[in-house]
């Protein structure tokens, strides 16, 4: 048994796996960070009264004041940059996950509680807590090492926080609408609902999605996939190739939400959170070459001069 739980929870896999997956979802959440930094900080102009903490910012009683609540965010910033570049990641990996669930959780606690970030927060949060900067960093010049368990446990981690995001939103279809999910206009109601809410607000609502709820038949199918999609989501832990055909499906499912309700959820449209499913360190395989070749017209004359690769680089 232990030697299954081993198999399952700690496979060997090579830290540059984790690396990149590092520089990747890491990146893509300080980008996140600095395109958002005025709609988070636009909350310190909110009244008190609109201050209703979720998550972790529930052990506040109060809204912070404004320069700390910015003083936040410019931090999230700052460490989101250490995490990244692995530079003394022990202490800049846990503290940008602290720090990137503080801010997001903080301005959720004004108004509306968006969801389309939280994925992307716990991804970091696993990477935060793993050695994911082992090589590829400035902590690490390294690039390569050996495959091992202590690697593949976060990358495990992160594939089934992914999956189980999908399924716990199959179940609460399931729990709120049963089969009529499936059977019913539910689906067809909420795509008109939201479509003519952003019309009479003079927001940008989808022109195909108001084409479409003219027509019963066309949101069954589209319903069955989705509940199909979100409650099959665990069967991509059983294979690689199972795994990849399940995010192109997942992928799919976004695009669709998108055109039919002018809904972004940009973490996995733009297929961040499919990384950790993917042998994500073969991109950088390939874009090695050309990163070396750019280092090297770079560097001048007299810098930069080729040197012997070893045997297992070639």
């Amino acid at each position: 048994m232990r030697g299954a739980f081993d198999r399952v929870w700690y496979p060997p896999a090579p830290p540059e796996r984790l690396a990149v997956l590092r520089l990747l979802i890491g990146g893509s959440a300080l980008v996140y960070l600095l395109v958002r930094f005025g709609h988070l900080v636009g909350v310190t102009r909110f009244p008190a009264r609109q201050f209703h903490p979720v998550g972790p910012i529930e052990l506040l009683s109060a809204p912070l004041p404004g320069f700390v609540a910015v003083t936040l965010v410019v931090l999230a910033i700052v460490a989101g940059v250490g995490f990244v570049a692995g530079w003394r990641f022990r202490l800049t990996g846990p503290l940008f996950a602290a720090l990137l669930l503080w801010v997001t959780s903080y301005r959720n606690s004004w108004g509306m509680v968006f969801h389309t970030e939280n994925l992307m927060v716990l991804h970091v949060i696993v990477l935060g807590l793993a050695p994911s900067a082992d090589v590829l960093s400035l902590e690490h010049r390294r690039e390569r090492g050996e495959a091992h368990g202590r690697y593949g446990w976060a990358i495990r981690l992160m594939c089934v926080v992914t999956v189980a995001t999908y399924f716990i939103a199959g179940l609460a279809k399931l729990q709120h609408a049963g089969l009529e999910w499936v059977t019913s206009d539910t689906l067809r109601n909420y795509v008109a609902y939201d479509n003519v809410r952003k019309a009479e607000l003079g927001a940008s609502y989808s022109l195909l999605g108001a084409f479409l709820v003219r027509y019963d038949f066309v949101f069954p199918p589209i319903a069955a996939a989705s509940l199909g999609l979100e409650l099959g989501a665990p069967l991509a832990l059983l294979h690689r190739r199972v795994g990849v055909a399940w995010a192109v499906g997942a992928w799919g499912f976004h695009f669709g939400v998108l055109v039919i309700m002018a809904i972004v959820f940009h973490y996995p449209l733009l297929g961040f959170a499919y990384l950790p499913l993917l042998r994500v360190e073969r991109l950088y395989e390939r874009l090695r070459p050309r990163l070396v070749r750019w280092a090297g017209r770079g560097s001048g004359p007299g810098r930069g001069a080729p040197t012997q690769t070893a045997p297992h680089d070639r």
